[in-house]
């Protein structure tokens, strides 16, 4: 089986009234263009998400305007030059097949058809939008694509199958009918619906999975729209699709990272060279931005994919290779030190959206920018990978302790290990108590106030704002048991935000301290009473974020990385190789620009970066700086490593040799 390393991934959509589909698709020149970026891996469309196949298929619908089996001879091209080649099918969407084939089309519960809509573009001249039909996986489409999947992966040299947008979709059509009433399953209730979705989605991708593994065992294959932990065993690799710029944004990446390489399958980080989104031809970013999420992914565990989009008729976008050429000869140099490493990593923070992508839950989202802001090495998590090596775990805003979460986290308060939480975490799922001593808290109710402050007791305000700070959300009233220290308390505002009918109160300014806390520590667990995390996510008040690092610091004060003098925008990981640990420095900042992009264009340049990394016991032999080898200014403390990297342009890499 080939594992990737330097991958490219091209979309390939094309209407069927395109006239000149491959006409000047030179593959020799394409694939030399490929090979010179130092790409080993490569996905290309054998079908595409408008129902066109661009081989020669005997099944499905060819384009009507190509010539020429366009795949075989780029997969003949691929081979001669060992390039391991995927083939793209979209396996939820194909217009044409569900246009000349209605009954193979998805009925949502409404009775309509399903589309994929997509915004008009500026100066459109017309009143409907442009779609894509969805297509039902219980009619006979679901024999269609698994006989389409077979015809490629027998016919050609072919390393790998993509499926692409094949998430559930609930279907009313008459198939999913007969089987959800011969399964006694009713259709309005909207759970049981989409539980009977998921269910056929999941039978087809074994299907699907089953069918090209017959024929070629050591097949790369990743269903894009599966939830990562439904790939168990039809998948083979997970990729990460995060495109930053558009409405995506630098959020989802570092969770997504954090928590996929946890379940146990290689991740690819596919990112794309679009300006906007998928499929913006005429749009290209800057090789900081892509270097960035390259980068980013190969210091916590990912290996890099970079997507773009072919044009139809062939022509070689110089471009895109251009840039895709730069940024991976680049990175390329630190590939002795990227190759098999393993992140290295203290804490956990574990998702309370189940077993969902956790990357859309603002909890998450808040506390993964706090960490990554304070420099904490960290997964994300849920219960489909062990807890036991985490040596603390942070319970985000809601992560309720019953079954076998509640379990987890027992034992890891039985190992003497300690945990981090705030608002209703730690408490069972009717939100009436904490189910474990160790949080040393009597929950009393909702608070009252809103807007609510808080007074940081004097022990703990050194480097704090000396005033009364918001919370930026609702708490909880909860009284500590003694024994328990109270980090700050609760201050009412005169009057709560409102109207009364006659005026209106919208200043709201803090009166008084009461005795309830907005933050305590206990021996095991430091607990706040708000939800922090959210509140970060949607404020980032950075008095929030010291205010949990000092309790971090009194509950694990030995963390793997302490920092001296990184800006809060920088960003610092450590994986491992047998013998050696590397510390991964970046700056960049993503900038808002217009109304919904964020750019990085430009690195930023630190000078004489120190930080200090735990040694474990170890001894070092050497520390440098890759891919170079330029001796590195260091000190050992106790059981930690002081080391000063003289320049970091945006990205920097100190290896330290045991």
């Amino acid at each position: 089986m080939h594992s990737p390393k330097w991958s490219l991934f091209f979309d390939f959509h094309t209407h069927s009234t395109c006239p000149d589909v491959g006409e000047r698709f030179d593959v020799e020149a394409f694939a030399d263009k490929v090979r010179e970026a130092g790409v080993d891996f490569l996905t290309f469309h054998a079908r595409c998400n408008m129902g066109m196949a661009y081989y020669d298929t005997k099944i499905g619908i060819k384009h009507p305007s190509l010539k020429r089996d366009l795949f075989g001879e780029l997969a003949a091209a691929c081979a001669k030059r060992k390039i391991a080649l995927s083939a793209y099918f979209n396996g939820g969407l194909s217009h044409e097949e569900a246009y000349r084939r209605r009954d193979w089309a998805a009925l949502s519960p409404d009775g309509r058809m399903y589309h994929e809509g997509f915004e008009q573009p500026r100066g459109a001249f017309c009143d409907y939008p442009a779609f894509i039909r969805q297509m039902c996986y219980n009619t006979g489409y679901g024999d269609h694509l698994v006989a389409m999947v077979e015809e490629v992966t027998r016919n050609y040299p072919v390393s790998g199958v993509f499926i692409d947008c094949f998430g559930p979709r609930p279907c009313i059509g008459v198939e999913c009918m007969k089987e959800m009433k011969e399964k006694g399953i009713d259709w309005r209730d909207g759970k049981q619906l989409q539980d009977f979705a998921r269910f056929s989605n999941l039978r087809l991708m074994s299907r699907i999975a089953a069918a090209a593994k017959a024929l070629r065992p050591e097949l790369l294959m990743y269903f894009n729209g599966v939830a990562y932990e439904n790939q168990d065993k039809q998948g083979t690799y997970l990729e990460c699709e995060c495109l930053p710029t558009g409405s995506w944004g630098y959020e989802l990446l570092p969770i997504r990272a954090r928590y996929m390489r946890t379940l146990g399958k290689p991740v690819l980080n596919m990112t794309g060279r679009f300006h906007l989104a998928w499929g913006d031809f005429g749009g290209i970013r800057k090789p900081a931005g892509v270097k960035y999420d390259c980068v980013y992914g190969l210091a916590n565990g990912m290996r890099p994919n970079i997507g773009c989009h072919a044009h139809p008729r062939g022509d070689i976008n110089k471009a895109v290779f251009s840039l895709v050429n730069e940024v991976y000869t680049d990175i390329r140099r630190y590939e002795p030190w990227f190759e098999g490493a393993a992140p290295v990593v203290d804490l956990a923070v574990v998702t309370p959206t189940g077993r969902t992508d956790p990357s859309h839950s603002p909890p998450v989202r808040g506390a993964t920018r706090m960490l990554c802001e304070t420099r904490h090495q960290f997964d994300v998590v849920n219960t489909f990978c062990s807890w036991d090596a985490y040596k603390l775990l942070v319970l985000p805003d809601d992560v309720r302790l019953e079954g076998e979460v509640g379990e987890r986290v027992r034992r890891h308060l039985d190992a003497g290990k300690p945990v981090l939480s705030s608002w209703r975490s730690g408490m069972d799922m009717a939100g009436s108590a904490f189910v474990f001593k160790e949080w040393g808290l009597d929950y009393l109710g909702e608070c009252p106030y809103d807007p609510a402050y808080m007074e940081v007791a004097p022990q703990w305000a050194e480097g704090l704002p000396e005033m009364w700070m918001a919370l930026y959300g609702k708490c909880l009233e909860l009284k500590p048991h003694e024994g328990v220290e109270t980090l700050a308390h609760v201050v009412a505002p005169y009057y709560n935000e409102g109207w009364d009918g006659e005026h209106g109160y919208c200043y709201t300014p803090p009166d008084k301290v009461t005795s309830s806390p907005a933050a305590v520590l206990a021996a095991q667990v430091g607990h706040f009473s708000w939800p922090l995390f959210e509140a970060y996510h949607q404020c980032a008040a950075p008095f929030h974020r010291e205010l949990l690092a000092k309790c971090l610091a009194r509950l694990f004060p030995d963390p793997l990385l302490k920092d001296d003098n990184l800006p809060s925008y920088a960003r610092a990981t450590v994986t491992a190789q047998p013998g050696r640990w590397m510390v991964h420095l970046m700056s960049y900042l993503p900038e808002r620009r217009g109304q919904t992009m964020q750019i990085i264009e430009e690195p930023i340049v630190l000078r004489d970066v120190s930080f200090s990394l735990r040694l474990e016991g170890r001894s070092p032999r050497g520390v440098y700086l890759a891919p170079g080898k330029a001796a590195l200014a260091y000190a050992t403390d106790g059981d930690y490593l002081r080391i000063t990297v003289p320049e970091v342009n945006g990205y920097a890499m100190a290896v330290v040799e045991f």
